[in-house]
C-alpha cells in the first residue's frame, strides 16, 4: 500500500503537471471507484469545466481544491492505486478504472488493480470531512506542528500493545505504514512487538525524531517500489534499495551484520534486527 512518501510523492508530480488546466469530460469504467457522488454521471459532470488549482496530502489521501468554487476532488490509492498523467492516446491498462480529461490530449488516469481505491467529488460549502469520512479519523501528520514528542507520548501512553502495532493505527500517526514503522523503529533500536506502557520517554522522543527523518529519506528517493507503486510520470520509487531491514529477511543489518528477521504482528509482517533493537 503507498504510504505517506509515496503519496506525497504523487501530490508532488499532480502539482508539476496538473495545474490551472480545464477539465474537459471524464470516462468511470469501474462505478464503484467512485465513492461520492453516487451517480458516476454527477462525478463527470460537476468536475467538468474546472481546473485544479493545488493539490494537499492528509495523511495517505489527496485532496484537490477546484477553480470556480467547484469544490474538492479526493482520492486514496489504498492498495494498489496508481495516478498516472498520461497523453490520452496511450494504450489503456486493463486495470484502468477512472479517466479526467485534459486539454491538449492530456489525462489523469486512475489505475487500481484491487480496486480498493476510491475517488470523491465533495461539493463547495460542505465539510470535506462530511464526505470523505475517513478524514475525520486521522492523527497529526508527521510533519505538523501538531506532532511533538508530547502528542505522541500521549497517544502511546497507556496502550498495551506493540509499538509496531500502534504505529500502523491512522489514529495515533497519519500515513505511517508499514514500511516506515519498521524503518522508524529500527532507526530508533527498539523492538517491533515492545509494548507501548514499556517505552520510555527518551525514545519515544528519539522514535518522533526518526520517524520524520526516515520519511524524509524515502520522499528524497521518490518512495518505494515493492510491488507497484509508480509516480504520477509512471516511474518506480528508489528507497526500497536503501532499507534498512523492510523486505530485507535473511539478509545482514547494515550495520551489525546480524541476519534481519522476520515476524507477525496483528497479522502485519514485520522487519527487524534482534542486535541493534532491543
Amino acid at each position: 500500500m503507498p504510504e505517506l512518501p509515496e503519496v506525497e510523492t504523487v501530490r508532488r508530480g499532480l502539482n508539476q503537471l496538473t495545474l490551472n488546466q480545464n477539465i474537459t469530460g471524464g470516462d468511470v469504467l469501474l462505478n464503484r471507484t467512485i465513492a461520492y457522488p453516487f451517480s458516476v454521471d454527477e462525478f463527470i459532470h460537476e468536475i467538468k469545466g474546472s481546473a485544479i488549482m493545488t493539490w494537499h496530502r492528509r495523511g495517505k489521501y489527496l485532496l484537490s481544491e477546484l477553480s470556480s468554487s467547484a469544490g474538492y476532488l479526493g482520492v486514496h490509492l489504498r492498495m494498489t492505486g496508481q495516478l498516472l498523467w498520461l497523453h490520452r492516446d496511450e494504450p489503456l491498462h486493463k486495470h484502468t478504472r477512472v479517466r479526467i480529461f485534459f486539454g491538449d490530449q492530456q489525462e489523469l488516469r486512475f489505475v487500481d488493480q484491487r480496486t480498493f481505491g476510491q475517488m470523491w467529488w465533495v461539493p463547495p460549502k460542505v465539510a470535506v470531512e462530511s464526505v470523505m469520512t475517513g478524514l475525520a479519523k486521522l492523527a497529526a501528520d508527521p510533519f505538523s506542528p501538531e506532532f511533538t514528542v508530547e502528542y505522541l507520548a500521549a497517544k502511546l501512553q497507556n496502550r498495551r500493545r506493540p509499538i509496531k502495532t500502534a504505529l500502523l493505527d491512522q489514529s495515533v500517526v497519519a500515513g505511517l505504514g508499514n514500511i516506515y514503522a519498521d524503518e522508524a523503529l529500527f532507526k530508533c533500536g527498539v523492538l517491533p512487538e515492545t509494548l507501548c506502557t514499556d517505552l520510555q520517554l527518551k525514545q519515544i522522543q528519539q522514535l518522533r525524531q526518526v520517524i520524520i527523518e526516515v520519511l524524509e529519506t524515502s520522499i528524497a528517493a521518490g518512495g518505494t517500489t515493492f510491488s507497484n507503486f509508480l509516480n504520477v510520470k509512471g516511474i518506480n520509487g528508489n528507497y526500497g534499495g536503501v532499507a534498512w531491514v523492510y523486505n530485507r529477511t535473511g539478509e545482514p543489518c547494515r550495520v551489525c551484520s546480524n541476519v534481519i528477521q522476520r515476524i507477525k504482528l496483528g497479522g502485519r509482517s514485520s522487519h527487524f534486527c534482534p542486535q541493534c533493537q532491543r
